[in-house]
């Protein structure tokens, strides 16, 4: 029988589970910050997975083999090769630092297992935000004018080489981690407080990057080579959002304005736009998820300027996969759109894969209901 190691880190849900979990990352990097911020440590974990997305995953992944959970844990390559699992899907954020989310995929190349997902340089690569968009515009793959900002002493660059409105991130970080409105700038005195601001709460560069006016969308992604297609777009609908909020889909409308409980109805997917801008939007797609590398499945933002071009604004290549539809997690929506079942999805993966390695994976029965 198959056996199918699942690799993942699940949300905390006491200290003590943040301790044991968080073993072997640095402090810093788990709890960085500021205490006075509106948000302090309310975006800490917002990357790792729920118990309830991990428990649909392992059911997706069931009748393809016996299921191994591997909690990435500072243990992960103890639990490894004590498995002997013969692929590993891939869901783990890692614990720790700006190459943390090629930490599995490079134990499990270091120990020859097959693995989901993209591999260890696109992780660390589409986690940089500044080296991910160096690389977009190296190969002729639209993406916003942007400076980095290393230090304080740096940020004058920025005030002096960008266009305003300008919009400012943390370098390293996922799932809207740092990214609120207060990201917003109009002025160099803006950028200047905003700037100095992230560089102290998250320890690491940031970006500066010009604002683009247009539209929004993310567009998921599955499959490799000539086979990888690009789902229905899921447009942003910023009108949803609560009244004087600006058009930014960022940690308060993710994580704190949109719940299940009075979920926004902040997404159309498919997104009604015309044909010329839809084949537009997807070309530029495709062309950011080959240009970076990424395998088997991604999600990629995708913002319009002024003239009208699309634009790449991240590419993510461990997307967020939350299986309840009223939680508004983006590539579950775009693949339902497109008649693709939650578990369908998490399988169009792992099967795509184990293409790449020419394992073949038997289906022994359907996923239990849930």
């Amino acid at each position: 029988m198959t056996r199918i190691g699942f690799a993942y880190n699940q949300k905390p849900n006491s200290p003590t589970e943040i301790s044991s979990r968080s073993s072997g990352a640095s402090s810093s990097s788990l709890s960085n910050a500021s205490p006075d911020s509106s948000l302090s440590g309310a975006d800490e974990f917002a990357e790792w997975d729920s118990a309830e997305t991990i428990a649909a995953v392992e059911n997706a992944l069931s009748p393809y083999g016996e299921v191994v959970r591997l909690e990435a844990t500072a243990d992960f390559p103890e639990k490894l090769r004590d498995a002997r699992p013969d692929i590993v899907f891939n869901i783990a954020e890692g614990l720790g630092g700006p190459n943390r989310e090629s930490h599995i995929p490079a134990i499990c190349e270091f120990l020859g297992v097959p693995y989901t997902g993209s591999d260890p340089f696109t992780l660390t690569l589409c986690l940089d935000k500044a080296r991910a968009k160096e690389s977009l515009a190296f190969n002729r793959v639209a993406t916003p004018k942007f400076v980095v900002i290393r230090t304080p002493a740096q940020i004058g660059r920025a005030m002096d080489r960008l266009k305003y409105p300008v919009f400012v991130k943390p370098i390293h970080e996922g799932s809207s981690k740092g990214i609120t409105e207060a990201n917003y700038c109009q002025t160099p005195t803006d950028l200047m407080a905003r700037a100095e601001s992230l560089l102290s709460e998250y320890d690491q560069p940031v970006i500066a990057e010009e604002f683009l006016p247009g539209a929004e969308f993310t567009c998921g992604v599955l499959g490799n080579g000539e086979k990888a297609r690009v789902l229905p777009l899921v447009a942003i609908n910023f009108d949803a959002l609560p009244e004087n909020s600006l058009p930014i889909y960022g940690f308060e409308a993710k994580w704190i304005w949109d719940v299940p409980e009075n979920p926004l109805q902040i997404f159309e997917c498919p997104a009604k736009i015309d044909a010329p801008l839809q084949r537009s939007i997807e070309r530029v797609t495709l062309d950011a998820y080959h240009v970076t590398g990424c395998r088997d499945w991604a999600r990629i933002d995708v913002r319009i300027d002024s003239a009208g071009v699309p634009n790449i604004i991240e590419i993510n290549p461990l997307p967020g996969i939350l299986p309840n539809p009223e939680e508004n997690s983006c590539l579950p929506k775009a693949a339902r759109a497109a008649g693709i079942g939650y578990d369908e999805l998490i399988q169009s993966c792992l099967l795509a894969a184990a293409e790449r390695y020419g394992l073949a994976l038997a289906r022994r029965h359907s996923p239990v209901a849930a």
